[in-house]
């Protein structure tokens, strides 16, 4: 086997988790070196004849991809299964159904909070209220509708989607099958805790004891590997070795599309071999097979600084193969061991489909969205040159507090005339923060009321980003900058254009939801919604 690379983990649980990642399966995480667990002689002599025989494809074959968006299926709209509709009638947590989709208040919450939190707009109006929870929550079903529509459509099927989905779901299988066989292996002993301090004397007892779990984790996996290797059958096309050199050294030299770089890009392995040799068997093994497409992305997922200088030779065809070959022996063995049928995975795959259906279907609204002409761009920012203002901020010094009650404490003394710094050592949670410059797109919904101060004055208690968390402060503004209005050039009538494209879009979209919204039943229970406040949620 090979030399061992440390996965780099903080705790046993970040070794667990890290053990079947995507680095784990493609090799950038076991292995280094060139040794490579070696097929028998008998495997050797049968791919050389030229005649290997593909091995029977099991679980792990899947159905290839279609090049392009197939037509809507004839299958039926899916509804609303009639017990998810029983039981929302009581369940007070559920506010919306589609399908088989059920959004909860807990889920609108954590969206009304993410639309909260600021962000650089941009060059687009920042709105001046935070989101009705009504609206939010009527966009979150259309976007369910969109994912449904996607799958009708056969979105699914499309080779981008397709793949990125398999890699996906290739990842948490391999996750799962190096969990087990980690998971309750890694006890450690003082002596080895003490041994590795003395051999590193930088380490402390907590690092000492992680560093070795981790080469633990790492010997656990490596030995794993080599013998599931063994039993896998693998068997190597070597005869179909200097033919990948030969068509390695075309992508890379001779190139069909004009190409700017010096390493072989991934559009080349989709645009620029033919069906017959991205099919071309490369190594097949039980339950599954390696095709020259799948060496060449095995290529696109190494960084070109690093990837191997000799893939000209059928030498180093081979050394690419084995870890080629990686990935699809674990995957067939937890698919032998039926972890795919895990419920929790089932679950993690379609959630990173909806994703990709989701980001398909606006990527597709977006494009029907036509580019203002050079008189509309002129006259939009005639019309609203206020939403262009350059340099508009505030100075500000800040209480920020654990709560809203510590907040109201701070203003009260505030109010009764005591000095703001001496409150701010009283009540925030960073005593030792200066002033600050504040903006419109770093504030996002709270700039209006902050904007309302004048210098010298208190604004809040109002909440405000701390570290990645909402937090209540008291503000005291201390100079006040209103910014200019730009002169028109050609620089901003693209962020102008930009602006007008982005709002375009977003009306766009919004038939497009109203589309759907008519095409599939859902359910919203607008009353269980009434009183969520963004502003109010902790």
């Amino acid at each position: 086997m090979k030399k061992v690379l440390v996965i780099l983990a903080l705790s046993i649980f970040g070794i667990v988790a890290a053990i079947g990642a995507w680095r784990v399966a493609t090799g950038r995480g076991l292995w280094s070196g060139a040794k490579e667990p070696a097929t028998s002689e008998t495997m050797q002599a049968q791919a050389k004849q030229g005649d290997v025989k593909q091995a029977k494809v099991e679980q792990s074959e899947v159905r290839e991809p279609k090049s392009k968006s197939v037509p809507q299926a004839e299958t039926p709209i899916p509804e609303i299964p009639p017990d998810a509709l029983i039981a929302a009638q009581t369940d007070a947590n559920v506010v919306a159904l589609i399908s088989d989709y059920i959004i909860t208040k807990d889920k609108i919450e954590t969206e009304l909070m993410r639309e909260l939190q600021p962000y650089d707009y941009g060059g687009y109006s920042p709105r001046t209220e935070p989101a009705d929870a009504n609206e939010v929550l009527t966009r979150m079903v259309a976007e369910k509708a969109m994912m449904m529509e996607g799958r009708r459509n056969g979105v699914l099927e499309t080779e981008m989607i397709f793949n990125a989905v398999k890699q996906f779901r290739d990842r948490q299988l391999v996750n799962h099958l190096m969990q087990g066989q980690v998971a309750g292996r890694l006890d450690v002993s003082d002596a080895e805790i003490a041994e590795k301090m003395k051999a590193d004397p930088k380490l402390d007892r907590a690092k000492a004891e992680q560093a070795v779990k981790r080469a633990k984790a790492n010997t656990i996996m490596s030995t794993y590997y080599e013998q599931l290797y063994k039993k896998s059958d693998v068997k190597k096309a070597t005869a179909n070795f200097a033919k990948a050199a030969e068509i390695h050294q075309r992508l890379l030299l001779q190139p069909i599309a004009k190409r700017d770089v010096g390493f072989i890009r991934n559009s080349q392995i989709k645009n620029e071999l033919t069906d017959a040799e991205k099919n071309l068997v490369m190594a097949t093994f039980n339950g599954g097979k390696v095709t020259l497409k799948d060496w060449f992305e095995t290529i696109g997922e190494i960084a070109p600084p690093y990837r191997p200088r000799d893939l000209n030779t059928e030498a180093g065809v081979d050394r690419l193969l084995e870890r080629a070959l990686r990935t699809p022996v674990l995957v067939a063995e937890a698919i032998r061991l039926r972890l795919d049928d895990n419920e929790a995975l089932k679950k993690q795959v379609r959630e990173y489909e909806d994703m990709n259906l989701l980001g398909d279907a606006r990527q597709r609204v977006g494009k029907d969205v036509s580019e203002p002409n050079d008189a509309q761009i002129k006259a939009y920012f005639d019309e609203h040159k206020d939403e262009f203002r350059e340099g508009q901020k505030l100075k500000v010094d800040q209480i920020w507090c654990l709560n809203l009650k510590a907040a109201q404490h701070a203003r009260a003394e505030l109010d009764e005339g005591k000095e703001f710094t001496s409150v701010k050592q009283t009540h925030s949670l960073d005593k030792e923060s200066k002033s600050s410059d504040i903006y419109p797109g770093t504030e996002a919904y709270f700039w209006p009321e902050l904007w309302k101060g004048d210098p010298n004055t208190v604004v809040g208690p109002v909440k405000g980003m701390y570290r990645n968390e909402f937090k209540w402060r008291v503000v005291k503004i201390l100079e006040k900058h209103p910014g200019t209005i730009p002169e028109y050039s050609e620089k901003l009538a693209d962020r102008v254009k930009r602006t007008l494209q982005s709002k375009e879009r977003l009306a766009a979209m919004e038939r497009y939801h109203r589309e759907l919204l008519k095409k599939y039943t859902h359910k919203i229970y607008a009353d269980r919604i009434r009183d969520i406040n963004p502003l109010d949620i902790p």
